[in-house]
């Protein structure tokens, strides 16, 4: 067999992006989907998202998960979780094969048992049917017995913006165009209607807004969320036009070229004489705390950087 490599879609690289860059997103989900209780001060410690698995003849065939991480609460426990625009049958094998390389990544061997500890898996499902089930499972038949866990199911469609804010789901921003997708043709026609799509995004933005001037999220999560909900919306509205540009009157194009980001990357490349983990960590505390100003001089003026450092020594 040919080694295969299997290709994201574009919502598979948002959804990855949205849970590594901002990982406070994460816990919101974690809860709603597998009844946790998290409070959202937990460490989350991801794992790598490449695995290879072995195949006939010796070769090897690389597999991208979504994500995979460790939540540190009163006990540890591993996720696993899948983003996708629609099912296809081969989606339970994936599952599968990504869930049980996670479990031997992080393998030990006592005498002569092997221990493995398969990760909560579950999935987002961009689109739904009526016949979409609300868990898919897996059921292996062994020589010692028969096991089977479950696969939680989050369908992005059955959150309304209410549901979505009061639940702090923020994670699911990106994809509400989803919710709307059936109208496209609707929207593109009628501009009445558009200006009701626009409406709910104005409602989006001035929550995000909120959320900001509350301090609940960052200036960082907010320019985020609303980055990945454009490029979600470049995808699914690629052939509506009405659609894509009356969204994003309202959201707003570009975002910064993702300020965050590119702070970072300018201050690497000026470089940073105590290394350049120091600058990453003093960032992201500034980033955390929307003091975006200071950020910017912190990457231009070498004196302030290490005054701001200090005080960030002492506040550890």
């Amino acid at each position: 067999m040919e080694n295969v490599r299997i290709t994201n879609t574009p919502y598979d690289d948002v959804f990855r992006t949205l849970l590594n860059d901002c990982s406070s997103l994460i816990i919101p989900v974690i809860n709603e989907v597998f009844g946790e209780h998290y409070s959202g001060q937990e460490k989350i410690t991801f794992s790598p998202n490449e695995h290879f698995l072995n195949q006939q003849g010796g070769n090897e065939e690389e597999r991208i998960t979504d994500t995979s991480f460790k939540i540190e609460g009163k006990e540890t426990k591993k996720y696993h979780l899948e983003c996708q625009s629609s099912t296809d049958n081969s989606m339970l094998v994936r599952f599968f094969e990504y869930d049980t390389q996670i479990a031997l990544d992080e393998g030990r061997i006592n005498g002569n048992v092997l221990i493995v500890t398969l990760p909560h898996s579950a999935v987002l499902f961009l689109r739904h049917h009526a016949s979409t089930p609300d868990t898919l499972k897996i059921r292996m038949v062994t020589p010692g017995g028969t096991v089977e866990y479950d696969i939680q199911v989050m369908k992005s469609q059955q959150y309304t913006l209410e549901a979505i804010f009061e639940k702090n789901l923020l994670l699911l921003i990106p994809f509400y165009i989803f919710s709307h997708e059936s109208q496209f043709d609707e929207y593109e026609k009628d501009k009445t209607k558009l200006k009701s799509l626009q409406k709910e995004y104005e409602q989006i933005k001035n929550k995000l807004e909120e959320l900001l001037n509350q301090g609940a999220i960052s200036e960082y999560t907010r320019c985020t969320i609303i980055d990945m909900s454009n490029k979600v919306l470049e995808h699914i509205a690629v052939k509506y036009n009405s659609v894509k540009e009356g969204v994003k009157a309202v959201m707003g194009g570009k975002v910064l070229e993702y300020e965050a980001k590119t702070i970072i990357r300018e201050g690497i490349e000026q470089g940073i004489e105590q290394g350049e983990n120091k600058l990453s960590k003093l960032i992201a505390t500034l980033m955390e705390n929307g003091r975006s100003q200071d950020v910017i001089r912190v990457t231009q003026d070498k004196q302030y950087r290490n005054k701001l450092y200090q005080e960030y020594l002492i506040g550890q």
